[in-house]
């Protein structure tokens, strides 16, 4: 397996869809490739981020923070 079929077979591996030799593959090539495993841990960080953010909030988000978010993109819109 070479790293562009790794990434190919990415988002099957995460969803444990990889049939067992071919995840066997996939787990040799991850372990002889930092480059490749440096993607998988960060597409999977990725992917519970985006997860996350789905998710409703355990608490609301402070009104102060709100109006500082709309206050700086107000800015970085006026700026361009």
């Amino acid at each position: 397996m070479n790293c562009r079929e790794c990434t190919d077979f990415l988002i099957d591996y995460l969803n444990g869809d990889l049939p067992a030799a071919q995840q066997r593959v996939f787990e040799g090539h991850i372990q002889l490739c930092p480059p490749c495993l440096t993607y998988l841990e960060s597409y999977r960080a990725t992917v519970k981020t985006c997860e996350m953010a789905h998710e409703d909030p355990q608490e609301p988000i402070p009104e102060a923070m709100v109006q500082a978010i709309l206050a700086a993109r107000a800015v970085k819109h006026n700026k361009v």
